[in-house]
């Protein structure tokens, strides 16, 4: 939909996070943009609820059933990001509504941040960092040494677009590559293992890259973490919920497993506390596919699909689910 749109004629459309200016400029341009965040009386909310016409939001974004339930006119939820498991896509599908995400646009700064929290946990480089800033390089001398990663093994839950990518980055490091998945992947040379204690039983560093929701629920929980063992590091880029963080922190407390790297938390912007002392830890705020260029391509991917729709044309993304 092209911007100069008359106002009259405009759908309306309701943000439900906070948006990136440079998607809601376009945004504000095209639709009639009413924000979820900033209306609190519900008076005033369902006054133009009866107009809504589709969803835009970031991939943290909540869309429950209750709240589609009260858009009667809703035909889309657009989401920036390539995880949805805080959309209720059967609430929309029952309804006819189409749900869409913005996946591959992320793939290479995912799997770029993967590789670096990899490196950073491995090799200490965040403390290597401050041991020289802190003066303790002039004072105690050379800091202790640390794990190699080339050549090492890696095992990765989750072979999807994301995990292949880091299965190709990881080989450049002379890394072995063994993962698991709902399913095996016919084609792939790769070591599959049926479940992540099975893979973690085999690896070194173990990579986190599944879809969030109820079905991957704390999926790496206690078991998965003491077969990683004392000398295995596990690094997660997928979502905060697939880790039972309470059993991550008492592994990392009792030396169960080496250390971690973690750019999702359970609770988000507010991670365990014990975490952050742990001189064995890395920890990123999400930032896996904050880079201007990435966060751009995704929004226009996310304005694109609802452009898509408004004129009648095929999406250019849909979740799985509505495809």
């Amino acid at each position: 939909m092209s911007a100069g749109v008359p106002l009259l004629s405009r759908p309306h459309l309701l943000t439900v996070s906070t948006l990136p200016s440079f998607l809601l400029e376009p945004l504000n341009a095209a639709y009639v943009v009413h924000d979820r965040l900033h209306e609190t009386d519900p008076a005033a909310f369902a006054k133009v609820a009866a107009d809504i016409r589709a969803i835009a939001g970031g991939g943290e974004s909540q869309v429950p059933r209750s709240l589609i339930e009260q858009l009667p006119a809703l035909e889309i939820i657009s989401i920036m990001g390539v995880g949805y498991d805080r959309v209720d896509v059967a609430a929309a599908k029952e309804r006819g509504i189409s749900v869409t995400h913005t996946p591959g646009v992320l793939n290479d700064e995912v799997a770029d941040l993967a590789i670096g929290l990899m490196l950073s946990v491995a090799r200490r480089i965040p403390q290597a960092d401050q041991y020289v800033r802190t003066g303790r390089w002039g004072r105690e001398g050379a800091m202790p040494l640390t794990r190699k990663v080339s050549g090492a093994r890696l095992g990765i839950v989750g072979l999807g677009r994301i995990g292949q990518a880091i299965a190709t980055r990881a080989q450049a490091f002379g890394m072995s590559i063994a993962y698991t998945a709902r399913s095996q992947k016919p084609g792939l040379a790769h070591s599959f293992f049926p479940t992540a204690a099975a893979l973690a039983a085999q690896v070194d560093f173990l990579i986190v890259i599944t879809p969030g929701g109820e079905g991957t629920r704390h999926l790496i929980n206690a078991d998965v973490l003491k077969a990683l063992g004392p000398e295995g590091y596990l690094i997660n880029v997928a979502r905060g919920s697939v880790v039972d963080e309470e059993a991550l922190v008492e592994a990392l407390q009792k030396g169960v497993i080496a250390g971690a790297a973690l750019d999702v938390f359970a609770k988000e912007p507010h991670p365990a506390t014990a975490l952050w002392s742990m001189d064995q830890v890395v920890l990123t705020p999400h930032i896996a596919s904050a880079t201007r260029q990435t966060r751009q391509a995704m929004a226009d991917l996310a304005a694109g699909n609802l452009s898509a729709h408004f004129e009648g044309k095929p999406l250019l993304s849909p979740v799985p689910e509505c495809q």
